[in-house]
């Protein structure tokens, strides 16, 4: 994605966020599973290091290094085609570490059952230089839990990788994260099996920086007899200044499927 073409946010596309929690949602392929078809533990691991570091930075607003993790024991398997949830929550701030236990939980998406898979805790310490102010902010307050009827969150960090040579996240790896967005919402709401039927443009309104964290909101606006609309914003958040920016909506619609691949019928709704 070249930075040419993209049009600067405007005032109502940016906004500044406080709050420190990170959920990330992501899917286990075949790629992340052994011979067994149950999830790596490194991936897991890597997961909550990643999370552990967002949670971090997202509060104290300065680069975090990961300086411990306690003993991780695995409780459960995760399999392929299940749904994975990395959870990271405060427990303690210090001058300049803090902890931040992680949850990773496992969801059938059709049937919804959930199962722990494992939990840690990771100091994070605060790396000295002109971005880190010292002390670090106080203790939150506890985040509220997400009610049934809040949209979907997910996060994911922009790494070299994704970036084209300015730095920039590639179009292609932002479609990718906001169809997965559609598919986990789609399936979550309806516990069927779902495929895209289509996508409608998407226009990006601005970059997406290199060390930039994205949040994908993703929300079920209409379903019909076989078909749901999903849509899905795209943020992009500064880290260490908390400015975010919206940089794209999309909206797709996802059919829900027999193993036949034919389409099945539900109640429909309105948005």
């Amino acid at each position: 994605m070249s930075s040419d073409y993209l049009i600067a946010p405007s005032p109502e596309d940016t906004q500044t966020f406080a709050d420190s929690s990170v959920r990330l949602i992501d899917m286990i392929f075949p790629g992340d599973t052994n011979h067994h078809g149950t999830l790596f533990g490194g991936v897991a691991l890597a997961h909550m290091d990643k999370v552990a570091f967002l949670t971090a930075t997202r509060h104290g607003r300065a680069p975090f290094v990961t300086a411990r993790s306690e003993r991780i024991d695995f409780t459960a398997p995760g399999f392929s085609g299940e749904m994975v949830e990395v959870h990271g929550t405060l427990t303690r701030v210090g001058n300049s570490s803090l902890d931040v236990e992680v949850n990773v939980i496992a969801e059938e998406l059709v049937s919804g059952e959930r199962r722990n898979l494992t939990r840690g805790l990771f100091t994070m310490v605060a790396r000295k230089g002109p971005d880190t102010r010292l002390p670090l902010p106080p203790m939150p307050a506890p985040a509220p839990e997400p009610g049934e009827d809040e949209p979907l969150r997910m996060v994911e960090m922009v790494f070299p990788t994704s970036t084209n040579h300015h730095g920039n996240l590639f179009g292609g790896d932002a479609m990718k994260m906001m169809g997965k967005a559609a598919f986990i919402a789609a399936t979550r709401h309806c516990r069927e099996i779902v495929v895209m039927a289509s996508s409608d443009r998407i226009d990006f309104t601005s970059p997406i920086r290199e060390g930039s964290m994205i949040e994908l909101v993703s929300r079920i606006r209409m379903t019909g007899r076989s078909s749901m609309l999903v849509e899905v914003e795209l943020w992009a958040e500064e880290l260490l200044s908390g400015l975010r920016s919206h940089a794209a909506t999309a909206r797709y619609t996802m059919v829900a499927v027999d193993k036949d691949g034919r389409p099945k019928h539900f109640a429909p709704t309105g948005a």
